[in-house]
């Protein structure tokens, strides 16, 4: 006497174990694509120094996050800054252009970055370069 009833079921099974290998490839696929591939790089040029640097002396201007702006560490108002900027170009020798460099918090609107280049330029700088401090 026969307890067990037999079944005529099939049992179906799915073999997973080339998915992990698709897996693996896709995901080594998008990683060197996405890294290949970044909108929002910006591409810059490194300067060439031709001469000594030390004897260049750069005029630095600093706009903090609650809007105080320097020119190297005394304090100026943002309205007379292209006049003292033209002031302390104007002094320096003549022969040796002065370069300006920006320091400026992330919270600065453009704007006001904007017109500091302008100015710099308007005054006779050699170049103006902008460095964004995210504190």
């Amino acid at each position: 006497m026969s307890l067990r009833k037999k079944f005529n079921e099939e049992h179906s099974e799915v073999d997973t174990g080339p998915l992990n290998d698709i897996l693996f490839i896709l995901m080594f696929f998008f990683l060197i694509i996405s890294t290949l591939a970044n909108p929002n790089v910006i591409k810059l040029t490194n300067p060439k120094s031709k001469s000594d640097t030390k004897a260049k002396q750069s005029i630095v201007v600093s706009i903090r996050k609650d809007g105080r702006t320097y020119i190297g560490q005394q304090p100026v108002i943002f309205d007379s800054l292209s006049a003292e900027l033209s002031r302390m170009i104007d002094k320096k020798d003549s022969s040796n252009k002065q370069a300006v460099v920006i320091n400026a918090d992330t919270s600065v609107s453009i704007n006001k970055l904007v017109m500091i280049m302008r100015d710099a330029k308007k005054a006779g700088a050699s170049s103006t370069s902008l460095s964004v401090d995210a504190h």
